[in-house]
């Protein structure tokens, strides 16, 4: 399989673990260790001032907190859009990174926006490949504006429905728990 870094994994409509339902993940590593991803759908009910107040001002003020996935819940990770090549290490998708722990002066200047996340997907070796050959993800192009979105809760369906086609369109329309149909 192809490396999915950069893509966005939205999750099939066979995927009803409460983790992963409805998700969109950003896939940040992937290679023959396994790979990392960052669920951009969910919103925290606590803002990062509150939960982590030296990172309030890489964000817009008010700024929720994303639930990045199930894995370690309490790290702490900082999705950047950097200017150049600002001090991000590998990047994600395009000028979007990690932003490093440090967080020195001059890689704050670099920093366009933010996303502070706590917790992460993993997959172990194989384990992602596998899932994808089960139809549990549908792989997308991710974009810089789905990572950055105003609008969580609609990015699950916005990108079914970017991508196109009759299946697609169909499954957006599906209600979270089917059975209250």
């Amino acid at each position: 399989m192809e490396n999915l870094r950069g893509s966005l994994l939205l999750a099939g409509g066979k995927l009803y673990d409460p983790n992963f339902r409805r998700s969109v993940v950003l896939v940040a590593e992937h290679g023959d260790e396994g790979a990392l991803g960052l669920i951009l759908n969910r919103p925290a009910d606590i803002r990062v001032d509150e939960a982590a107040p030296p990172l309030a001002g890489l964000v817009e003020p008010g700024a929720q907190l994303f639930l990045g996935g199930p894995v370690q819940k309490e790290a702490v990770i900082v999705l950047a859009e950097f200017a150049g090549d600002a001090g991000y290490g590998t990047p994600v998708l395009g000028s979007i990174g990690f932003a490093p722990p440090d967080l020195e002066p001059d890689v704050l200047r670099g920093i366009l926006r933010a996303r502070v996340f706590a917790g992460y997907a993993g997959w172990g070796p194989g384990q992602l490949e596998g899932e994808v050959g089960e139809e549990a993800w549908i792989v997308e192009p991710a974009r810089a504006d789905d990572v950055f979105t105003c609008e969580p809760e609609r990015l699950w369906t916005s990108v079914l429905r970017r991508k196109g086609g009759d299946e697609y369109k169909m499954l957006s329309l599906m209600p979270f728990d089917p059975s209250s149909n």
